[in-house]
C-alpha cells in the first residue's frame, strides 16, 4: 500500500466493509490507509450488492465489525437492525452499522458531517434552503440544516410522497420542480445528478442562472469531487461545499466508531489525499 505500511492480514484481522449499488474506492482507500498508518489490525472492503438482508445476516455470522451503507439501502436496512442511535432514528436513515458481539447498532454519520460543515463554512441560517432530492442523504442533510436553525426551506423532489414527508419533517415546503432562486439562497443537491459513471454525470442540478443568485452551493456528490455543479459555482465565484468534504468527515466518524481511535488532522488529511489518487 503506497503512503502507509503494508497491511498484514491474518485470521485475527477485524473486517469492516461498505455496501452500495455502485461502490467507490474512496472508503476502502481511506480506511485501509489509516489502519496501516496507525498500526491497527483491521481491513476494509467495498461490496456492490443487491440483497441487503443477506448482507446483514453475513455481518452477524462473520463478525464484521462495521459496515457503511450507501444508496439504495439507507432506509431498507433499518428493520433488520437491533438498535438505532439518535442520529439515525431522528431522520429514518442509516449509513453506518456497528457490530458489538452480534448486536447491530445503526448510526448516521452523514448527519454529523453536515453539522460540522455548517459550522466550518459559517452557513447563514437566515438563508432559504432549496434542496433537490428526498432520499436517505436528503434526510440527513435537511435534518442537519433544520437542527442548525434553517427555518426557511424547500424540498424539490419528483417523488411527491417522499418529498412531502421530508418537507413536513423539517417544517419546510415541497414542490416537484426547482423554482426561481432568490438572492442568497443555499442551493443543495442530494440527487445523483453529476455523479461520474451515471446517465446524468454531465447534468447540472441547478441552472447557471439559479447558481448566479445563490449565496452558497452545496453538492453532496463526491465522485467526482469537482462535479458540474461545483465547477459552475466556482466559475461564477459562488462559495461552495463539496461532496468530498462530506464523504471525508463521515468516513472519519465511521472510522472512530469502528476502531475507538481518532486520528490527528494531519493523518486524516493524508488519508483523504491517498483516497483521492
Amino acid at each position: 500500500m503506497t503512503g502507509a505500511s503494508k497491511l498484514d492480514i491474518n485470521r485475527g484481522t477485524t473486517l469492516c466493509m461498505s455496501v452500495s449499488a455502485r461502490p467507490s474506492n474512496f472508503g476502502t482507500r481511506f480506511h485501509n490507509h489509516l489502519y496501516a498508518a496507525l498500526g491497527l489490525d483491521f481491513v476494509y472492503k467495498a461490496f456492490g450488492v443487491r440483497d441487503i438482508a443477506g448482507v446483514v445476516a453475513g455481518i452477524r455470522a462473520l463478525g464484521v465489525r462495521g459496515c457503511a451503507v450507501s444508496m439504495p439501502f439507507k432506509e431498507a436496512v433499518i428493520p433488520l437492525l437491533d438498535e438505532l442511535d439518535a442520529s439515525a432514528a431522528a431522520i429514518g436513515s442509516v449509513n453506518t452499522i456497528v457490530n458489538d458481539g452480534g448486536h447491530l447498532k445503526a448510526f448516521n454519520t452523514d448527519y454529523t458531517a453536515v453539522q460540522l460543515l455548517i459550522e466550518r463554512h459559517a452557513l447563514n441560517p437566515d438563508a432559504r434552503v432549496v434542496l433537490r432530492g428526498s432520499g436517505g442523504m436528503g434526510r440527513a442533510v435537511a435534518s442537519a440544516l433544520r437542527d442548525a436553525g434553517f427555518m426557511r426551506g424547500l424540498i424539490v423532489a419528483r417523488n411527491e410522497v417522499a418529498g412531502r414527508d421530508l418537507a413536513a419533517r423539517c417544517g419546510w415546503d415541497w414542490q416537484p420542480t426547482v423554482p426561481d432562486v432568490q438572492d442568497g439562497d443555499l442551493l443543495v443537491n442530494v440527487t445523483p445528478l453529476g455523479m461520474a459513471g451515471g446517465a446524468d454525470e454531465h447534468t447540472l442540478a441547478f441552472t447557471p442562472e439559479q447558481i448566479a443568485r445563490a449565496g452558497t452551493v452545496f453538492d453532496v456528490v463526491a465522485l467526482p469531487s469537482e462535479t458540474p455543479l461545483i465547477v459552475e459555482a466556482r466559475r461564477q465565484g459562488r462559495p461552495v461545499v463539496t461532496g468530498l468534504e462530506v464523504v471525508a468527515l463521515q468516513a472519519l466518524e465511521q472510522f472512530v466508531l469502528y476502531t475507538g481511535v481518532r486520528p490527528t488532522d494531519e493523518q486524516v488529511q493524508a488519508a483523504v489525499e491517498f483516497a483521492r489518487t
